[in-house]
């Protein structure tokens, strides 16, 4: 047991750091009022003049491969520092006005629906330059749908573009030269399984390079071809190149909004190894040589990737300015023979985080459902709560049945340490007897108290296993319902309308707060009376701080402690048999 002078200590320390926790979360929620930029004047006139167009608008060359750079426009609304004042090699046209009202690029575009992507491809390059997701609302119950790539504004600005690269002074179908379509609008018909869009691009030497997107009923992969005629009397040479631009706008970190916690920014895979190049004071770096990689701009549940093909190794590189970022993947440098032709595929991906589409994708691409530290423990997890959903169909009924699995699974660890436990409940009289007894002698009474647990072979410590076996599983439910798409806006039943949310009215951490005081009230009281009172109040002080956690945790929470306390109330009913029969 704890002597009384630890127990008391280690209440204060948790009292001091949850006092510490909560200042930190006012920090985040109400900071200071940000200085003013010295620089942002100067930038924002650069853009007003037409200064620039956006990070790196030149396409790479094949002897010099590493940055591929993008076509971004500048606007007036770019942050300072924007890599939109750099000056571009291959001067785009039609920058966007000094207002930054919209981005939205002046070649025509093509209009693509499927029954689960709504998207628009650009001439200009064959860049992807929206992508709507209308399965999926941007707010529960509302008809705007999930925005992913887009051209809005200077602020939101995300798109993919992707190209060939030549020597430099060739003309090439980079992501800024204009292709042709015999189609301005493309919908997937009933029945029709694939639908796709080719792009025609000739520099008027003999040379036709198509561009082909294609995209399957159901799936948020998308395949992207180019198909090379080489129609002339020399050999023609290219390197493929796919990149993300993206403004990475942050996101401030809110107790109040779980979800803000998140990771936004761009990652990528090795096929080792994923790593996340997060954004910060100190730009993250990638400059390297990848064999069946991916690369990938994150965002709390969707996705977009470039998934290169295997069998050679891609040149992976991040450019970063303020909080713009470019990742590029450049492939090998390829060479058509006079009168021959060539092809080549990458797989794109822009959707939601589902992780039987991205297996799809690459057998790796799953890593962008990112649980943090805790992936060991979440995956498995998720992976018991999708089986227990192909059945069951509700989400919150899916968190009860695994939470009851997960119990079932623990039981004889838990019997052990609950049976420990009723064994001190039933010591209670006689702690508070030696406490009398020796109630100004502290060293005595610890001496006591432990040749009572030796004597009744009772240890203190094994009611706490329990917990500390739970808590990692609790923290990655955590993660496993703030990351899982599959579980955004779930409903469950009546008030809860969606499970990644807090509970609307408060109902689930009430029923925690009483679960827990159950709970707390069928164990035994360690430590003195105002110890024991400290002991009370954090049964009720905890479901206060789970009242703006997304509403399936606390589901989770209650179930196991509702579940804790009917094993406790059996084990107790029975060892009180078991003692009666004894006298």
């Amino acid at each position: 047991m704890l002597p009384t002078f630890n127990l008391r200590a280690i209440l204060w320390a948790t009292l001091a750091m949850a006092v510490l926790l909560n200042y930190f979360a006012w920090q985040v929620e109400f900071p200071p009022p940000p200085q003013e930029s010295a620089v942002s004047a100067p930038a924002a006139n650069g853009a007003a003049n037409g200064a620039g167009s956006g990070l790196g608008s030149a396409a790479p060359v094949i002897s010099a491969p590493p940055a591929p750079e993008a076509a971004a426009p500048a606007t007036a609304a770019a942050p300072a520092g924007s890599l939109a004042s750099s000056a571009p090699a291959i001067a785009i046209p039609g920058s966007a006005p000094a207002t930054g009202a919209s981005l939205e690029p002046a070649a025509p575009t093509v209009h693509i629906v499927t029954d689960v992507l709504d998207l628009q491809v650009s001439l200009e390059g064959g860049e992807l330059t929206r992508v709507d997701l209308p399965a999926y609302p941007l707010v529960k119950g509302e008809p705007a749908p999930v925005r992913l790539l887009n051209r809005d504004s200077a602020l939101s600005l995300f798109v993919l573009q992707s190209g060939l690269a030549g020597a430099a002074g060739v003309v090439m179908p980079a992501h800024t030269a204009r292709f042709s379509a015999s189609t301005a609008e493309l919908r997937l018909a009933t029945g029709q399984d694939e639908i796709k869009l080719p792009l025609t691009w000739t520099d008027g030497q003999g040379v036709t390079v198509t561009k082909t997107y294609s995209i399957h009923r159901g799936q948020y992969q998308i395949g992207l071809d180019y198909s090379v005629q080489n129609g002339t009397a020399a050999p023609w040479a290219f390197a493929p190149y796919t990149q993300l631009l993206r403004y990475n706008e942050p996101v401030p970190n809110s107790y109040f909004h779980p979800d803000s916690y998140a990771y936004k920014g761009p990652a990528y895979d090795d096929g080792q190894k994923y790593q996340k190049l997060k954004m910060g004071k100190e730009p993250p770096t990638l400059d390297r040589q990848i064999d069946g990689g991916w690369l990938a701009a994150m965002q709390h549940h969707f996705v977009a990737a470039i998934v290169p093909p295997p069998g050679a190794a891609w040149h992976y590189q991040l450019t970063t300015r303020g909080n713009e970022y470019l990742l590029a993947a450049t492939g090998p440098a390829q060479q058509v023979a006079p009168g021959a032709g060539a092809s080549l595929h990458q797989t794109l991906f822009v959707g939601p985080k589902l992780r039987t589409q991205l297996d799809l994708t690459n057998p790796r691409l799953y890593l962008v459902t990112d649980y943090s530290w805790l992936s060991t423990v979440a995956r498995p997890l998720f992976w018991l709560l999708d089986h227990v959903h192909r059945v069951i169909g509700n989400w919150g009924w899916t968190i009860m049945i695994a939470t009851l699995l997960l119990k079932l699974l623990f039981y004889p660890l838990s019997e052990a340490s609950m049976r420990s436990m009723a064994r001190m409940k039933a010591l209670q009289p006689r702690i508070k007897a030696l406490q009398e007894l020796y109630k100004d002698q502290r060293d005595k009474l610890g001496k006591a108290t432990m040749e009572l647990y030796q004597k009744e072979k009772v240890n203190p410590v094994a009611g706490c296993l329990p917990m500390l076996l739970q808590f990692p599983v609790f923290l990655a439910f955590y993660w496993v319902l703030l990351e899982s798409v599959e579980m955004r806006q779930a409903p469950f039943m009546g008030w809860i309308g969606d499970l990644s949310a807090r509970d609307p009215y408060f109902i689930l951490p009430a029923l925690m707060a009483g679960a827990n005081y159950i709970n707390f009230k069928l164990n035994p009281q360690m430590g003195d009376p105002t110890q024991q009172k400290m002991f009370m109040i954090m049964q009720i002080a905890m479901p206060v701080m789970f009242a703006f956690m997304p509403s399936g945790l606390v589901l989770y929470w209650t179930t196991n402690t509702v579940l804790s306390i009917l094993q406790q109330w059996n084990i107790n009913r029975r060892l009180a048999a078991q003692t009666r029969a004894r006298n």
